[in-house]
């Protein structure tokens, strides 16, 4: 099974941390946090893994190397000259995750105990174009979704932004509201939305999703409950070290 790490990012929350070395490579408990999700990927049945590289990326390329890429097959998608936004770091990692099976899409800075395959036999006993991991926690952003857990658009509860703008805020009240976890599961079916979507090489993927989703199939999957951490700011590293060093 195939899936894709964003690790390109800048960790400019993580600073002074980051000065120096990747996000991906920021220490949880004694290990990077990428060395946590590869192995946490590999253990799920993912052995075909991409990571997208900007900052400091040559880190993170003599860390993969070093360590024997953990025993999986790694892909380098490499966005060292722009960096792409998380809809267009997928899209230009197209060609090692095209073909006729779904691939699996994971923050470096997320760190759960979700099932990872259940998540993907999930998205491909449910047809969709993609499969998004969603909780019921509170948050101020939220996808909006139907009874059938369809998505259908995207609200920001601290400013009252609705998206599709077309879906008045009023209506909003209709929808259930789900918290992204920032993790996914695409069908290359995903791209042809995407060329047809995208006005340039950059771009974000929940603008995408909002964008696409009265076109694409694109579904929920609510897993309340179990560990889930974003550790890409100082308060939610130093709670997952906590817990990692219990």
């Amino acid at each position: 099974m195939k899936a894709m790490i964003f690790a390109a990012g800048m960790g400019t929350r993580l600073r002074p941390l980051t000065d120096s070395m990747p996000k991906a490579l920021v220490p949880v408990a004694g290990k990077p946090m990428l060395q946590r999700v590869i192995l946490r990927l590999k253990e799920a049945g993912f052995r075909d893994i991409t990571v997208n590289i900007h900052h400091l990326g040559q880190q993170i390329i003599d860390y993969l190397h070093a360590n024997g890429n953990f025993g999986v097959t790694i892909h380098i998608s490499d966005e060292r000259g722009a960096l792409l936004d998380t809809g267009g770091g997928i899209r230009k990692a197209r060609p090692f995750l095209d073909g006729d099976e779904p691939f699996l899409v994971h923050n470096v800075d997320t760190l759960s105990d979700v099932d990872l395959s259940a998540l993907y036999r999930y998205h491909v006993e449910h047809g969709a174009d993609a499969t998004l991991l969603t909780s019921h926690r509170t948050t101020s952003r939220y996808f909006l979704t139907d009874a059938d857990g369809r998505l259908c658009g995207w609200t920001n509860k601290s400013t009252g932004e609705v998206l599709p703008k077309e879906l008045a805020p009023a209506d909003a009240g209709r929808y259930t509201e789900e918290a992204f976890n920032s993790i996914h599961v695409m069908s290359p079916s995903i791209f042809r939305y995407m060329d047809e979507w995208a006005t340039c090489d950059r771009f974000s993927i929940i603008p995408f999703y909002v964008g696409v989703c009265r076109k694409a199939l694109i579904r929920t999957h609510p897993v309340d409950g179990g560990v889930w951490f974003d550790i890409g700011k100082p308060e939610t590293l130093h709670q997952a070290e906590a817990y990692y060093n219990r």
